[in-house]
């Protein structure tokens, strides 16, 4: 069991970076507001964004380097798990659907979740070909 400093420091980790998460999406959400039964861009585009990040963050930290501890659970758990936000997401949905919207609460439900695993897929995918086409670069220039 790791000691007890260890356990602060991750959890001070995580609450860092998801205040810095959901300011980015509280500004977000102000730049791209929208009506109470209108479609949520905001919201989609936060945590379609968010996917892809976490995508290529989780190739990076977990097959391209040897990163600090520290900082999944601060750029991965923190930084954009306050940056995206599945709850408003359900929320949006409900609201939607109470508001006689329910084509396009059906519409945002599915454009969410397989954009989202789409997103992870092509963040993944993109870091990965990215990597492999720096180290063909670097072989080249030797």
């Amino acid at each position: 069991m790791p000691s007890a400093p260890r356990r602060w420091d991750v959890l001070a980790a995580v609450t860092a970076g998801g205040v810095a998460g959901a300011e980015a999406r509280y500004g977000l959400g102000l730049l791209l507001p929208a009506p109470p039964a209108a479609f949520p861009w905001a919201t989609l585009l936060i945590n379609v964004s968010g996917c892809l990040l976490i995508g290529a963050l989780m190739v990076t930290v977990l097959e391209l380097t040897s990163p600090h501890r520290l900082a999944r659970p601060l750029l991965g758990v923190g930084v954009l798990g306050g940056y995206t936000t599945f709850s408003t997401f359900t929320v949006e949905v409900l609201h939607l659907a109470r508001a006689g919207r329910a084509g396009i609460a059906v519409a945002y439900l599915v454009v969410s979740v397989v954009g989202c695993v789409i997103a992870v897929a092509a963040g993944t995918m993109g870091m990965r070909a990215l990597a492999l086409g720096l180290r063909r670069a670097r072989r080249r220039s030797r």
